[in-house]
């Protein structure tokens, strides 16, 4: 690897961050953590997992800007009229957004920390890089670090950080909770202290 290469990481929570910095970084890429994610919901979600990163970031130490606004509007008229298609557009709005800021910022890479979340569809993540590569001057860089997921867990861990519960938005939301009965998904889903509920008692 050429030296001095740097690489704009777009980052989805700080538990998928934590062992994905740590690898880009041992690779010997400059790393800049962008955060830009308008699936996630409700806005007070998104502001838990953005909390989060930021204390992570001061903890660790890495440089992390934040895309200033919140494009939930674009992120549902992209995927109402295909609810089974949405991944495919908010891994585009996302990763989109990321090589324009990689771009921007004049970093020859982009990538993201979704790669290490085995829950996400890896092939879709792939083509979707590909394809805002060739409308980039930065290169999208793909690995799977999925095997890796419980090592980021062990590195967050101790730091006591907001955990999520469901991918992000909406919908996965629904498909989280939608078999359990009322009570017992609200004990899931309810924060250990009452306080912290985003909706009114």
């Amino acid at each position: 690897m050429e030296e001095n290469k740097k690489l704009l990481l777009h980052a989805c929570c700080c538990h998928c961050s934590a062992y994905t910095i740590k690898h880009w970084k041992e690779l010997g890429y400059d790393i800049t953590v962008f955060w830009y994610n308008p699936n996630i919901h409700p806005f007070t979600e998104h502001q838990e997992r953005l909390v989060a990163l930021r204390k992570m970031s001061e903890i660790q130490d890495f440089k992390l800007i934040e895309y200033d606004g919140y494009d939930i509007e674009d992120f549902f008229r992209l995927t109402a009229e295909k609810p089974k298609d949405r991944c495919y557009y908010c891994f585009t709005m996302r990763l989109a957004k990321a090589a324009e800021a990689a771009e921007k910022l004049q970093n020859d890479y982009f990538s993201s920390t979704l790669l290490i979340s085995p829950l996400q569809r890896h092939d879709l993540l792939e083509l979707v890089g590909r394809e805002q590569t060739g409308k980039s001057n930065s290169t999208f860089l793909y690995e799977d670090l999925r095997k890796h997921y419980s090592d980021s867990r062990r590195i967050t861990k101790p730091l006591g950080l907001y955990t999520q519960k469901y991918c992000g938005c909406v919908l996965s939301e629904w498909e989280r909770y939608r078999d359990y009965p009322p009570k017992d998904a609200l004990e899931l889903y309810s924060p250990v202290d009452p306080k912290n509920r985003y909706w009114c008692d």
